[in-house]
């Protein structure tokens, strides 16, 4: 009996293994490690500032006219200033050290934020048990103009201090972050932001992000 005891603990702890292996996609994302690509040390962050969120408003406003340009380039620290100033009327009090960069063609975003602002374990689940009182948020994703007067802020990826936020608790997370600011209705990894009617598309990359304006 003692033997089968303990072969049949054995099979148990062999089909325990195979099944954590074969679901390790579902389970590994509460214990990795940030994006490494916004993670490196080569990223240049620039910080959000209000300065920075009228340069990239006089930037929009360029795209007005006729005689505009057709396209101009904004600094992501100057957009991501522009797009909190859209969604909050003003830059979080809460969050310090607030940075943005372009890594590849993502759009990212950091900052140290109180750890009870993300919410407990009903927004992140087993995540907040492993927080400390401060973290540094990064969120990184892409923009999407979804009709005149209306871009989205798609979020890919979140991650708090060194831990990856899962998939499924990203729309959670980012309803707690809004705090009332519009999210998109049919997408709840999204952020609905408030643009200007002309403004037709937004491209990243090569460090930056490219407005261009509609043409008659």
């Amino acid at each position: 009996m003692g033997c089968i005891a303990r072969l049949g603990c054995l099979v148990m702890i062999v089909l325990l293994g195979f099944a954590a292996w074969i679901t390790r996609d579902r389970w590994t994302g509460y214990f990795r490690a940030g994006p490494p690509a916004a993670a490196t040390a080569s990223v240049h962050w620039e910080p959000l500032t209000p300065a920075g969120a009228q340069r990239a408003q006089a930037a929009l406003d360029s795209l007005r006219t006729l005689q505009g340009p057709v396209f101009q380039n904004v600094r992501p620290g100057d957009a991501s200033a522009y797009v909190v100033q859209a969604l909050f009327g003003r830059l979080p009090e809460a969050a310090d050290s607030a940075e943005a960069a372009v890594v590849g063609d993502e759009f990212w975003v950091r900052a140290r934020v109180r750890a009870r602002d993300l919410g407990g374990s009903d927004v992140l689940g087993s995540i907040a048990a492993a927080l400390a009182d401060r973290e540094r948020l990064m969120l990184g994703g892409t923009f999407h103009v979804v009709r005149p007067g209306l871009t989205e802020f798609r979020v890919t990826q979140i991650a708090i201090g060194k831990i990856r936020v899962p998939g499924p608790a990203i729309p959670r997370l980012l309803a707690r972050l809004a705090h009332g600011a519009p999210l998109d209705s049919a997408r709840g990894d999204a952020l609905a932001i408030p643009t200007p009617k002309y403004l037709v598309d937004i491209r990243v990359g090569d460090g930056r992000l490219t407005l261009y304006k509609g043409t008659p």
